[in-house]
């Protein structure tokens, strides 16, 4: 072990060996895995070793298929069998509903450019899988690039080519302690010394939360236990020349696929169960837990239907292990806000899925600052400090291991988490009829509707589509009231303002009393934010964007500050609502003793007026592309500002709206938003 390392990797599993890859493949050999037990302890070692390039994101899928065309590579260049099985899979249908769902991805997959996938018919299902019962069966999605691999092969494999490479990999030494250095590097303190290191990584896995608490900082991961059986060998299989798919039976959430000559079956069961929340004991890291048969009742028998041969079988071993999810499932993977080179790469339940690629992007941000692909689906910063809570982990967590196979729908509301964070406003907004979804743990009115409406998830129009459209049309007609607390807010002051705002943006500053569409980009010209800027001309600049941003931009805005600038999220102490339509400008003017028509305040001009009683920032524009204004008070004044639009609209035929309307709106405008059309689970981009 040296005293001085680039790069120190806590943490021995897929992760940790792929990140300490991929940066001596991009020529960092100063780098080094800490573990404290051996290679794979932990999750690695008994994970069930499956892979498949789908996923609902295009970003991450590109990931995935990294990963799978690596593994070839790997095992090449290590010299270590991986135990490649490109067997092929499919997804079973086995309702109406999951195979019209199962259609819909298809043509998702194919709008995204993955040609690997087809649809196939029962007969098809049963000729691939001969064992498999396909009485109840629609169809199914078959994808060429689904297999396995020897988990603990894997790992072996990237660490040994990371050797061979010059990299170090360090066993049986436990990191108990990460301090913070004056220059932004860090002492790795284990049991057998300390380390400088200029950067770290947390691949901690089951131990996430612990290393992540020695730097300081609460990861929003819990690890879950999670079953899955192997057989005695099934003759029917043994009679076969070849080896049979990985089956993924949707309604039944179990996988399967085969393992010598039986099968190996996990379950995503419905009544999961979290293990250890604040991360494994020390100690633990080659043991499993023991059976917990009652919670696997229903899906057993499931399973045991789907596959008939299983009833003349015995069971060979029982696993249950535990890895961990991040509250929606995907990876925390990026530098951590508020710390200097500390980065995370924990929350890979998939992590011989997404692994190589979770390696190739950290190394990839570590060493040139931003990853090749856009990896904002799993980046860290897409998280708040509202996450840390224990309880909103456990309930999201927990939420979506049980949905792993369930069906979603566009714009479906989830339970988990929530209420959490609301607007002031949001007893009254309630009694009128709004219905809420939730961005980045706030709150935020989709649409209103009778108090009795429940909106029915589906692939078609819902049944608020009518509700919706009454919406749009009555403020293209009359005028409409839209909370906008969930638009994020920065404050920027300072002598150096104005010139460090020149340097961010990639667009010419507004002159006071005027706003400006902003462009944000990186080093290498990719979009960092389409943004609103706005000039109050007293020195005070206001940056407006997307509030499920606000952690990844306050994390650009501070990596990128100069001396002299103060950048400050207001997001939570400034709310307000917009008027759009016809008549808001008469509805605005009847509530104000200041002058707002189109010669004393134009297009894309703001300036502080009074509102009723309310001394507020006001900017004219308007997402919907009807004439509008933006109205910004602090959260004290909310209910206020909310009364004294409704009260004086009444006979304009004023009436509140939702994100939904506004999204609709927006883009019969063709007013397009960056990540919204790509990120649909979020509400609104400003």
């Amino acid at each position: 072990m040296k005293s001085q390392y680039r790069v120190v990797v806590v943490g021995g599993g897929v992760v940790g060996a792929s990140v300490l890859y991929h940066l001596a493949k991009l020529g960092w050999t100063e780098v080094a895995i800490v573990e404290r037990e051996v290679l794979t302890a932990g999750s690695s070692w008994h994970a069930a070793g499956g892979f498949h390039a789908l996923n609902a994101d295009p970003n991450i899928a590109s990931l995935q298929a990294y990963t799978i065309d690596l593994l070839a590579d790997i095992q090449e260049e290590s010299g270590q069998d991986v135990g490649l099985h490109m067997t092929g899979g499919i997804s079973v249908a086995s309702s109406p509903e999951r195979w019209e769902w199962l259609q819909a991805a298809f043509r998702v997959f194919q709008s995204t450019g993955i040609d690997d996938v087809r649809l196939i018919g029962p007969d098809e299902i049963k000729e691939r899988c001969p064992i498999v019962s396909v009485h109840d069966v629609l169809g199914g999605l078959w994808a060429d690039r689904h297999g396995h691999i020897d988990p603990s092969a894997v790992v072996h494999a990237y660490a040994k080519a990371a050797r061979l490479r010059g990299a170090d990999v360090i066993e049986h030494n436990r990191v108990v302690d990460l301090n913070p250095r004056p220059d932004g590097s860090w002492d790795v303190v284990t049991e057998q010394g300390t380390i400088v290191a200029e950067h770290v990584v947390n691949a901690g896995g089951l131990w996430a939360k612990q290393v992540g608490r020695m730097a300081g900082v609460e990861l929003p991961v819990s690890p879950l236990e999670h079953h899955f059986l192997i057989t005695e060998a099934i003759p029917e299989i043994e009679a076969l020349d070849f080896e049979v798919p990985m089956i993924v039976d949707l309604e039944g959430f179990t996988y399967s696929r085969q393992e010598l000559n039986g099968l190996l079956i996990g379950i995503y069961e419905l009544q999961h169960k979290h293990w250890n929340m604040d991360g494994a004991p020390w100690n633990y890291g080659l043991e499993l837990i023991p059976p917990d048969l009652d919670r696997i009742t229903d899906e057993l028998a499931f399973a045991m239907s789907r596959f008939p041969a299983l009833e003349n079988v015995g069971i060979s071993r029982w696993v249950n292990g535990a890895f961990t999810f991040s509250p929606d499932g995907n990876p925390l993977v990026g530098p951590v806000p508020g710390l200097r080179n500390y980065w995370s790469a924990c929350a890979v339940m998939a992590g011989f899925l997404q692994g190589g690629g979770v390696g190739k992007a950290l190394s990839e941000w570590i060493v040139d600052g931003e990853p090749e692909e856009d990896v904002f689906g799993m980046d860290v910063a897409r998280f708040g400090p509202y996450a840390e809570n224990r309880e909103y982990i456990r309930q999201m967590t927990g939420q979506f291991y049980s949905r792993r196979f369930v069906m979603d729908y566009p714009n479906e509301q989830l339970w988990g988490g929530r209420p959490l964070r609301v607007p002031p406003a949001y007893d009254a907004m309630t009694e009128a009829g709004a219905q809420w979804g939730v961005s980045w743990g706030l709150e935020a009115p989709i649409f209103f509707a009778p108090k009795s409406f429940e909106e029915i998830p589906t692939l078609r129009r819902s049944n608020a589509f009518d509700i919706v459209g009454e919406e749009c049309r009555r403020v293209r007609s009359d005028v409409g009231i839209l909370d906008i607390s969930s638009f994020s807010r920065y404050e920027v002051t300072g002598p150096g303002a104005e010139q460090w705002l020149d340097r961010l943006m990639s667009t010419k500053l507004p002159a006071p009393g005027q706003v400006k569409l902003a462009v944000m980009l990186g080093h290498d010209g990719r979009l960092k934010g389409d943004l609103t800027l706005l000039n109050w001309g007293d020195g005070t600049w206001w940056i407006m964007g997307s509030y499920y941003l606000r952690a990844w931009h306050m994390r650009w805005f501070n990596d990128h500050l100069d001396d002299g600038v103060a950048v400050r999220d207001v997001t939570d102490d400034v709310v307000g609502f917009s008027l759009s339509g016809p008549e808001s400008r008469r509805l605005l003017q009847r509530v104000t003793l200041d002058d707002v028509s189109d010669e004393a305040m134009g297009f894309m001009e703001c300036r502080e007026i009074d509102v009723g009683l309310i001394r507020s920032k006001v900017g004219r524009l308007s997402v919907t592309g009807e004439l509008g204004y933006e109205i910004h008070c602090s959260a004290a004044e909310h209910i206020a500002l909310r009364r004294t639009l409704l009260e004086a609209g009444e006979d304009l035929g004023a009436i509140e709206y939702g994100y939904k309307a506004l999204v609709s709106l927006r883009i019969e405008k063709s007013f397009g938003i960056w990540r919204s059309e790509e990120h649909t689970s979020e509400l609104q981009s400003h």
